[in-house]
């Protein structure tokens, strides 16, 4: 059985700061890198994942790591940008 500690510390911690905890889904793959978690979110909590100036996604990035320590793995995270998201594109025109 694959181990999931990761993944479960992940989801625990995300429900529970998320406004939405029902649409939280996370997909766990493993490599020869190590483990990629990446993580989807009601297009409404983003803000409450990612934090201002990105302070609560490296908070979680550093916990993740954390328990990867413990576990002899390297976690890294990846959080989905949800359909229909301008961010993008914001910053291309802040280029132009």
């Amino acid at each position: 059985m694959q181990d999931t500690r990761d993944r479960d510390f992940l989801e625990m911690l995300v429900k529970s700061i998320v406004d939405h905890p029902d649409d939280v889904k996370i997909d766990r793959r493993v490599d020869e890198m190590g483990v990629l978690l990446s993580l989807q979110v009601n297009p409404q909590d983003m803000g409450q994942v990612v934090g201002r100036q990105g302070s609560t996604a490296k908070a979680i990035r550093t916990l993740l790591r954390i328990v990867g320590i413990k576990n002899n793995a390297r976690v890294n995270l990846k959080i989905e940008e949800p359909e229909g998201s301008t961010r993008g594109q914001d910053r291309d025109r802040e280029r132009n």
